[in-house]
């Protein structure tokens, strides 16, 4: 056979196996209809149905009842098993961080004080095994967010499968991520300082202290001007801006399209925030929030949600009782913010991100409804992300991502059984699972 001839069969070859793919996995979602029957199904938005069906077709959830009636669907039954709409995970390193001490495999954060136009989403790595232990306790999306400077970048909502980045990213610029400047000063005796670097004075911490929140307030204004001038231009009132990257990443932001998610975690960082965001009429989110619960009525006022991701840290202040974390939750509850959990974005939380449902958990056993706690997993990650429409609730018209379980989610006992993303169904190997088989079948 000449060359010419073999190139033309290798072409079609490949055809045939790109086809063949295609059909297997759009097929599931496309064409199969599938009834899950016989669970407690958990909407998150309405009443928990004991059981209830959930009908799924073309990667949609069709219908959900009590009981439903599908001739030809594909009977999938969970008589004992409870059923969630995926957990979602906000404010993460998760696909961007595999071994925190290599630091090859740690892609999350950019040089530079204010870059606003980086892209957390093109960094994933889609053959992390991290995020198959993740999928393994029902989280179905998360949010790998960009660190490092002030404005560190935007992120974008990513899934739990896909072979590619571009297959995973499910919804960009999300969000804008802002690392409000620390406000304490480090008063020990520059002898006993906690810090590794060539301690500072008191007064010069201050001044730094200020020059980096100065320097945020200024490039946050500069991006309000070059918007300005954007409009103006739009309008034929003025001449066009020369175009500067960072400047058009900042629009949707400083337009108060999209949110900016401030990390701020000490009770006078999180008020200069909310002054701050308040008199700019900027949409703002709370992430960290591990004073949160001291302004929960000023934040319930301005209507700010927090991701809160300090469940178990331990109190902060000697005076603190030993739950105040425990509690913060139900506190901000109470007062009317929304609060979603978080393991937070530190490298070395991503691979403790499968234990998201206990950090809900915890704060259920201190006064949280377990309805709240539930919503703080789905529902209201899906609203912050701007994707509620679509994913959140078990509710009919909805994406068909959800998974089953032998027991209650926040019950660390509990085994998640099934999962499906978009009306598939996932595998829920993972590295984990492929050991316990190794070694539980050695030799004895």
């Amino acid at each position: 056979m000449n060359n010419g001839n073999q190139a033309e069969t290798l072409r079609a070859v490949r055809a045939a196996v790109i086809a063949l793919v295609a059909t297997l996995f759009t097929g599931a979602v496309s064409g199969e209809t599938i009834l899950l029957t016989g669970a407690t199904v958990h909407t998150a938005t309405g009443d928990t149905l004991s059981p209830g069906d959930v009908l799924l077709r073309d990667g949609k959830i069709a219908a959900v009842d009590k009981t439903i009636a599908a001739e030809g669907a594909t009977r999938v039954e969970l008589k004992g098993e409870h059923l969630y709409p995926g957990l979602i995970l906000l404010d993460t390193a998760l696909g961007l961080t595999e071994i925190e001490a290599v630091r090859a495999t740690a892609d999350a954060a950019e040089v530079g004080e204010f870059t606003p136009d980086v892209e957390s989403w093109v960094s994933v790595n889609p053959d992390s095994e991290l995020i198959p232990v993740a999928r393994a306790n029902g989280i179905a999306y998360f949010e790998p967010v960009p660190e490092g400077g002030i404005v560190s970048g935007q992120s974008a909502l990513v899934t739990v499968d896909g072979w590619t980045t571009e297959k995973m990213t499910t919804k960009t610029g999300v969000a804008l991520h802002l690392i409000w400047p620390a406000m304490e000063l480090e008063t020990a005796p520059r002898g006993r300082a906690r810090s590794r670097t060539k301690p500072k004075s008191v007064e010069e911490q201050a001044k730094d202290r200020r020059a980096k929140v100065q320097s945020t307030i200024e490039f946050f204004e500069e991006a309000k001007a070059y918007a300005k001038a954007k409009d103006a231009a739009a309008n034929g009132k003025a001449t066009p801006p020369e175009r500067v990257p960072a400047w058009e990443a900042m629009l949707p932001y400083v337009h108060g399209e999209r949110p900016i998610v401030v990390h701020a975690n000490e009770i006078r960082q999180i008020k200069a925030v909310v002054a701050w965001g308040t008199t700019n009429n900027l949409k703002m989110i709370i992430a960290g929030g591990r004073d949160a619960w001291m302004i929960a009525g000023l934040l319930a006022a301005r209507q700010i949600p927090v991701i809160y991701e300090h469940t178990y840290t331990q109190p902060n202040r000697d005076f603190e009782p030993y739950d105040v974390h425990f509690k913060a939750a139900e506190v901000l509850h109470q007062a009317g913010v929304k609060v979603v959990f978080s393991m937070g974005p530190r490298p070395f939380d991503a691979g403790l991100s499968r234990n998201l449902p206990y950090s809900a958990a915890q704060a259920v056993a201190f006064g949280l409804p377990e309805s709240e706690a539930l919503k703080g997993l789905t529902l209201y990650p899906a609203q912050l992300a701007g994707v509620a429409d679509r994913l959140g609730s078990i509710d009919a018209g909805k994406e068909a991502t959800l998974f089953a379980t032998d027991g209650d989610i926040l019950d660390n006992r509990t085994q998640v059984k099934r999962l499906w993303l978009a009306g598939r169904e996932i595998s829920l190997e993972s590295r984990h699972t492929r050991l316990y088989e190794k070694y539980r079948s050695r030799p004895k």
